[in-house]
C-alpha cells in the first residue's frame, strides 16, 4: 500500500498529505475530514480501508497512527453549511480545512508539498492527485480515513447522550432503518441535515421509508 506514496517521494517531495472523509452520506452530523503525513516508508501492519475494519481495530489503529504521524489535521463542517453549500462542497471544504490545520506533535503548522486526496481534487495550488478508491490503495489515505472515522464516531456518541431517541450511537448518523422510524416519529432536530430528509418527512413518500 506504499507503492504510490514511494512514487511521489522519488520525486523529492517530502511532506505528503493524504486525505479522506467520513460521513458523506449520513442523515445527521458533520462530515469530517483528516489530513495526515506520515514518515517516509512507514507502513503500519493493518491499517487499511476504515470501513473494512471493526471499532476495535479502528481504535488501535487510530493510536498507532497518531503516535506515528508527522503531523495531523481534522476538518469538520456542520449540517448547516451542509445544507447551504451542498455536500460536495462541504466534503471538499472539509478536506481544506484539514490540510490548513496540519500540525505536528508540538502544535507548529506542518505545510504539505503533496496531496494525495480520496477521489476529490482540491482548488489548492500544491501538486495532487486524486486517487479513486484510494483508501483501499494507498496507505496514508487509509490512515486518514481511520482518524477521520474514529474522530467523527466519538463525536456521534456523544451526540446520542444529547439527543437518545436516534441511536446515534448505533448509527452515526447513517440513514439506517431505525434512525428513519425515529426521524418519522420525534421529527429532526438541529443536527440533522434537512436537505437529505425532505424525501423521508415527505408524507407522500413515507410508505417507502416504512
Amino acid at each position: 500500500m506504499l507503492d504510490i506514496e514511494k512514487e511521489i517521494w522519488d520525486k523529492g517531495f517530502k511532506y505528503i498529505a493524504c486525505i479522506d472523509e467520513v460521513g458523506r452520506g449520513c442523515l445527521a452530523g458533520s462530515v469530517v475530514a483528516c489530513a495526515v503525513i506520515m514518515p517516509m516508508d512507514l507502513l503500519i501492519e493493518g491499517v487499511n480501508d476504515s470501513k473494512k475494519l471493526t471499532a476495535k481495530k479502528r481504535d488501535k489503529m487510530f493510536d498507532l497512527i497518531m503516535e506515528a504521524a508527522v503531523a495531523i489535521g481534522i476538518g469538520e463542517i456542520d449540517c448547516g453549511v451542509v445544507d447551504d453549500i451542498n455536500i460536495k462542497n462541504a466534503t471538499k471544504l472539509a478536506m481544506k480545512q484539514a490540510i490548513a490545520n496540519l500540525r505536528d506533535k508540538d502544535g507548529e503548522q506542518v505545510i504539505p508539498d503533496y496531496l494525495l486526496i480520496d477521489a476529490e481534487k482540491l482548488d489548492l495550488d500544491l501538486p495532487q492527485s486524486n486517487i479513486i478508491h484510494g483508501d483501499a490503495r494507498c496507505h496514508g489515505i487509509a490512515a486518514a480515513s481511520i482518524i477521520a472515522k474514529v474522530t467523527r464516531d466519538r463525536t456521534m456518541d456523544e451526540l446520542d447522550l444529547k439527543y437518545p431517541c436516534y441511536g446515534l450511537a448505533q448509527n452515526k448518523g447513517y440513514g439506517t432503518k431505525d434512525h428513519i422510524s425515529a426521524l418519522l416519529e420525534y421529527g429532526p432536530c438541529d443536527i440533522h441535515r434537512m436537505t437529505f430528509l425532505k424525501k423521508i418527512l415527505n408524507t407522500d413518500e413515507q410508505l417507502n421509508f416504512l
